[in-house]
């Protein structure tokens, strides 16, 4: 079973994947760290309030914080723009690859269907 664990764990995708749970953790430290020290207080300016995590409405006793909606929703976006041209900047990179013509050989089963094909042709002329 360790042996099997082993195995699992050593795959290339496990390793991908965990590099890349890593790297998403401290890319999403600075996305936050930009919404909330740089972007928020920009927009807090011409909205005539410079911290928007602060913004809020009260129905009763209930308490709605849409500033900190309005910073995640920020930070989504940004970070899937940033994700975007990342990806696009990685198939720029990447050579295409080519597409692989299949084999022109017919396999035997094939050469069956084809002579079962034809022998129905040729009955039913």
């Amino acid at each position: 079973m360790i042996k099997e664990f082993k195995e699992f764990i050593s795959r290339g995708n496990m390793m991908d994947l965990a590099v890349g749970v890593i790297i998403g953790a401290a890319f999403t430290a600075i996305v936050n760290s930009l919404v909330k020290d740089l972007i928020n207080p920009l927009i807090g300016l011409f909205i005539g309030k410079i911290d928007l995590s602060n913004l809020k409405f009260t129905v009763g006793e209930a308490t709605f914080k849409y500033g900190s909606f309005l910073s995640a929703v920020i930070n989504f976006l940004i970070i899937a723009l940033v994700v975007f041209f990342l990806i696009k900047l990685v198939n720029k990179m990447m050579p295409k690859k080519e597409v692989e013509e299949d084999d022109p050989t017919p396999t035997n089963e094939e050469l069956y269907l084809r002579q079962i094909r034809d022998l129905l042709q040729e009955k039913t002329k």
